[in-house]
C-alpha cells in the first residue's frame, strides 16, 4: 500500500468517525463499521465517493438494492416515527447514511430479512398487504 493510499484511508476513517459522532453512534460504532468497510470494496467506494463529492455514488449493489433504495426505505418510516418520542433518523442525515451502508454490508451475508422488511414495512400504521 502506498503512502498516498494510507493517507486516503486515514482521511476516510476520520470522516467515518466524525459522521458516527454526529449521528450519535460514537467511536466504537465507527470502529466496528470501519473494520467491515475496509474489507468491502463496494461499500468503501460508496463512502469515499460521498466523502469526495457529498453525493451518493449508488454503484454498490446488493441483491438488486443500492444505497438510495435503503435511504428511501428508512425515510419512509417517517410516518411511523411521528408518534415516537425518540430522536428520529430524518434529523440525522449522517445516521441515515451510515445505517444504509451498514445494512447493505449486512445484506451481503443474508439479504432476505432486509428484503422482507423493505417489502412489508411501509411506514404506515396499517398492513398494506391487505389492500
Amino acid at each position: 500500500m502506498t503512502e498516498e493510499q494510507k493517507k486516503a484511508l486515514s482521511a476516510l476513517y476520520l470522516f467515518l468517525t466524525d459522521l458516527s459522532e454526529k449521528a450519535g453512534k460514537g467511536k466504537e460504532y465507527a470502529k466496528e463499521l470501519w473494520n467491515r468497510l475496509v474489507l468491502n470494496e463496494g461499500a468503501l467506494r460508496e463512502v469515499a465517493y460521498y466523502y469526495d463529492t457529498g453525493k451518493f455514488w449508488d454503484g454498490y449493489e446488493v441483491a438488486g438494492f443500492h444505497l438510495t433504495d435503503i435511504l428511501v426505505w428508512q425515510v419512509d418510516h417517517f410516518k411511523a416515527y411521528m408518534d415516537r418520542r425518540e430522536e428520529m433518523n430524518r434529523y440525522k442525515t449522517e445516521r441515515l447514511f451510515l445505517e444504509s451502508i451498514d445494512i447493505l454490508m449486512k445484506m451481503e451475508d443474508d439479504p432476505e430479512p432486509y428484503i422482507k422488511k423493505m417489502r412489508d414495512e411501509s411506514g404506515t400504521d396499517f398492513d398494506q398487504r391487505v389492500l
